[in-house]
């Protein structure tokens, strides 16, 4: 008798991230800790539910009556109020038919969308940066493009090491893809500054390289504006671009699956005909958008006292992480003389590069519970005062 169709198949290597979350789970030590996942946590290490989020859904649950489709793009409205969101209330971009917004399941649905259609259009390669998000690699190489890379970081992972990164962007064809993160590197948490952003601006203009600006956390770094900054540089110089945008972490929607993929094109004609191409690729893959979660972003953004209420509660998330890496540094030079983690300081958002190796890291997971990424990125929203003692400690531990 053949074999079955499913009995071939082979086990699948875990996920570098996700695979740790569920060895933590397994985990049976009380004093465990799980700095993997880039999930905001609160002082009891829960994931909160925004009382804005609440007060949206009180009013969406009175006056629902319909669960109908929405169309392949999505809610207008909601495309709009990303816009405002990314560009700011008077750049051309929010009212301008150059550009375009598709409301998309998550940021990474986005990534996929604008993956799909770059291929769809005769785009053959992304290049990246390295490092960047774990899961980038994978998503554009599933979209069908090839995946390059430039430089980032230094050799120790600890710093930008911007001119390394403008020579390789010079180097680039034009007409090649980049992507970019608009704030809160990740893995890294290590930014350009304003100038540097003026510069990449100006390299990828002259160039006539397209950026992709991921842009997953708005508002975890030092504000919604200034998070945005480095975005709407690169719009005022770059007349093409596309932007993957997440509202996971700053409305804490992260199963609600609230992303949206941004295209802004030279004109209205470009922007409508690359909308209908993007929309291809949706109706092939899942066809509509969920509701829910963009229609409480849309809610709470066009009322304004929900909306201010919403960054009085995104202050407050920033702000704990900030305390948090304050509180990490500090730890860490008490009880890891030896070891110099003053970059941390400079990094911003979610995300920090610790400087840890892998063997290290594999040391702290065995010996002590405590889960970090293999390339050495702690969750710094997963800190609290419970357990940055014991990681502190831990890591003089393996790397004093």
């Amino acid at each position: 008798m053949a074999d079955s169709l499913f009995s071939t198949v082979e086990p699948a290597p875990a996920d570098p991230i996700l695979g740790l979350t569920e060895a933590f789970r397994g985990d049976d030590n009380p004093n465990k800790v799980n700095l993997t996942v880039g999930v905001y946590q609160d002082e009891t290490g829960t994931t909160p539910v925004l009382n804005c989020v609440r007060k949206a859904e009180e009013r969406l649950a009175q006056a629902g009556n319909s669960k109908g489709y929405l169309s392949i793009d999505g809610d207008p409205g909601f495309g709009q109020r990303v816009r405002k969101l990314l560009f700011g209330d008077d750049h051309q971009h929010v009212s301008s038919g150059a550009a375009v917004t598709l409301q998309t399941p998550g940021g990474t649905g986005a990534l996929r969308v604008a993956g799909e259609f770059l291929r769809k259009i005769g785009g053959s390669k992304i290049y990246m940066s390295k490092p960047t998000w774990a899961n980038h690699r994978s998503v554009f190489t599933a979209a069908g493009l090839d995946v390059g890379e430039y430089s980032y970081l230094d050799g120790g992972n600890r710093w930008l090491n911007f001119p390394a990164m403008i020579e390789d962007l010079e180097n680039l064809a034009a007409g090649s893809v980049i992507l970019l993160h608009a704030c809160c590197h990740n893995p890294s948490g290590s930014d350009p500054n304003g100038e540097q952003w003026e510069q990449v601006a100006e390299t990828l203009s002259t160039r006539g390289i397209i950026p992709l600006v991921d842009f997953a956390y708005q508002g975890f770094g030092d504000g919604l504006n200034e998070d945005a900054a480095g975005l709407r540089t690169l719009a005022a110089r770059c007349p093409e671009m596309l932007v993957c945008s997440s509202y996971s972490k700053n409305f804490g929607l992260y199963c609600e699956r609230v992303g949206a993929l941004t295209l802004v094109a030279n004109d209205t004609t470009a922007a409508k005909h690359s909308l209908s191409q993007a929309k291809l690729c949706v109706r092939a893959n899942y066809s509509n958008p969920p509701r829910h979660g963009a229609a409480i972003v849309s809610t709470i953004l066009q009322d304004e006292e929900l909306t201010s209420q919403w960054e009085c509660e995104l202050a407050t998330m920033r702000n704990r992480i900030r305390s948090m890496r304050e509180k990490l540094i500090a730890g860490l030079a008490e009880s890891c003389p030896s070891q110099d983690f003053t970059h941390i300081s400079s990094q911003r958002g979610m995300f920090s590069f610790s400087g840890l190796n892998a063997m290290q890291v594999d040391e702290l997971r065995e010996k002590y519970s405590i889960y970090i990424v293999r390339s050495g990125r702690i969750n710094v929203a997963g800190l609290n005062d419970n357990n940055i003692g014991t990681l502190c400690k831990a890591v003089g531990e393996v790397a004093g």
